[in-house]
């Protein structure tokens, strides 16, 4: 029989709880160390491919316009079926991540988004690529929300922050390298066979998620640890009750704070993924490889920041600063983004051009670790419901900016607009940041313990 054991803190997680056991008798046989490290690694790797396969098609835009006579208009409803499928299925698959747990419901959006990419590659015409577009968008938008699910279930606390930095570094890698590999891959092979490909090697992780994952840690304990094992706690269970608190999610001041901030944060940095390459060849004269190359720097750039920040969130949390831990990395994220984003526009080449956007999204990738850890926080055993939301409202920024950056840029004929626009969004969610709580639940009624830490009035018992 497995069952889970329990200490005097009700704040713990399962894993916490594990390893308590483990050390209290010798005979409990832990396995969640070693899983924890594949977990990790697993979803970054979903999260490159899921990345890569959404980039792909900007690099066989060409070839597929070409073969399939796509103008530019129809492409862009091409990109716009994906952005709707993504919002729109995005808390649905939230939810069934806290329902069904992240075992089933991100192998089955692996398996389907490969499905669907294989089928990207079999679309003889614009409708029906639009199609197959909307549903790999449908497909997609459950990744990130029942990933963010599988690493709450399966770390502590205080090495959550980098464990969710090193599943957003992973988006900013596979983009990086999707802009750069695929008109290569591509010219080599051709488009249908590199989607082809694509799809092939998702549907190969989907079967080794299902195979090897399990919603929470599984361990074997003796009689005396069965004995202590409390139900008590509501996030010890593995997934969600079939009612999710909505009334209270939308009473809740965290709520709306941590949504604004992150449609603030893709707002900003949609620019990298859709107008900076057409606009560094536009602007500065640039080859299409050279403009492929500086669009390359933000995302490393990126990466490096959600490795520092995930990083930085855990040294802080270690420290008894559980709100600065979320709180202060956001904050100087923000600041920086802000700060480099108003230069930007007035650099005379596009090195230098670089340097600013670079700075900014590196500004913006350090609040993205605290951003999916507080909805951990705040979520609990409804993480993957709340960071769906999060993520929908992300989406909803990178929808603005892809449609808001032309239309400021015709009404006002300077790039500036845009720029000065992004920037006080930046400082309004830096402002957002010093009146987010992580300790307060989104849906349980909390009292102040005398550290000054919010503790659900349904653990105040045990205490």
């Amino acid at each position: 029989m497995n069952r889970r054991p329990t200490t005097g803190d009700p704040g713990q997680t399962s894993v916490e709880m594990d390893l308590h056991a483990q050390a209290k008798n010798p005979s409990v046989v832990l396995t969640s160390s070693r899983y924890r490290r594949e977990v990790i690694c697993a979803v970054v790797v979903v999260s490159f491919l899921t990345i890569l396969a959404r980039v792909g098609i900007s690099g066989a835009k060409v070839e597929m316009a070409r073969d399939l006579t796509i103008g530019d208009r129809a492409f862009g409803m091409v990109f716009g079926a994906f952005a709707l499928g993504y919002a729109v299925f995005m808390i649905p698959c939230g939810v069934l991540a806290d329902r069904w747990g992240a075992r089933k419901s991100l192998s089955l959006s692996v398996f389907f988004w490969s499905l669907f990419t294989l089928a990207t590659g079999l679309a003889s015409g614009v409708t029906i690529l639009i199609g197959i577009r909307f549903l790999f968008g449908l497909a997609e938008a459950g990744v990130y929300p029942q990933a963010t699910r599988a690493l709450h279930n399966w770390t502590l606390p205080q090495e959550r922050g980098l464990a969710l930095g090193l599943l957003n570094m992973g988006s900013r890698f596979g983009a990086a390298f999707g802009l750069l590999a695929t008109p290569i891959c591509v010219e080599w092979l051709g488009w249908r066979e590199s989607f082809a490909l694509l799809g092939i090697v998702g549907v190969i992780w989907a079967a080794i998620w299902f195979w090897r994952f399990r919603d929470r840690p599984d361990i074997k304990l003796n009689t005396q640890e069965l004995n202590v094992v409390s139900a008590a706690d509501e996030r010890l269970r593995p997934v969600a009750t079939n009612k999710i608190p909505w009334r209270a999610f939308a009473s809740s001041l965290n709520f709306y704070l941590i949504l604004y901030q992150y449609f603030a944060s893709q707002f900003t940095f949609f620019f990298c993924l859709s107008w900076l390459l057409p606009f560094l060849r536009t602007r500065y004269g640039v080859t299409t490889a050279a403009a492929g190359v500086y669009s390359c720097i933000p995302l490393c750039c990126g990466a490096l920041a959600m490795w520092i920040s995930g990083a930085a969130v855990d040294r802080v949390y270690k420290m008894g600063k559980w709100k600065s831990s979320r709180g202060l990395p956001a904050m100087i994220g923000f600041g920086l983004a802000a700060l480099a984003l108003l230069p930007a526009p007035f650099m005379p080449n596009p090195v230098w051009f670089i340097v600013c956007f670079a700075l900014t999204i590196f500004g913006l990738d350090l609040t993205v670790s605290p951003s999916w850890t507080v909805c951990c926080d705040v979520g609990e055993m409804y993480s993957g419901t709340v960071s769906a939301a999060m993520n929908t409202v992300g989406a909803l920024g990178s929808l603005a900016s892809s449609l808001i950056f032309p239309l400021l840029l015709g009404w006002a004929g300077t790039i500036k607009v845009y720029f000065f626009l992004a920037a006080l969004l930046n400082v309004i969610a830096l402002l957002c940041w010093k009146y987010v709580e992580p300790s307060r639940s989104l849906f349980q009624e909390t009292k102040p313990s005398e550290s000054g830490a919010m503790i659900p009035r349904s653990n105040l018992a045990l205490l």
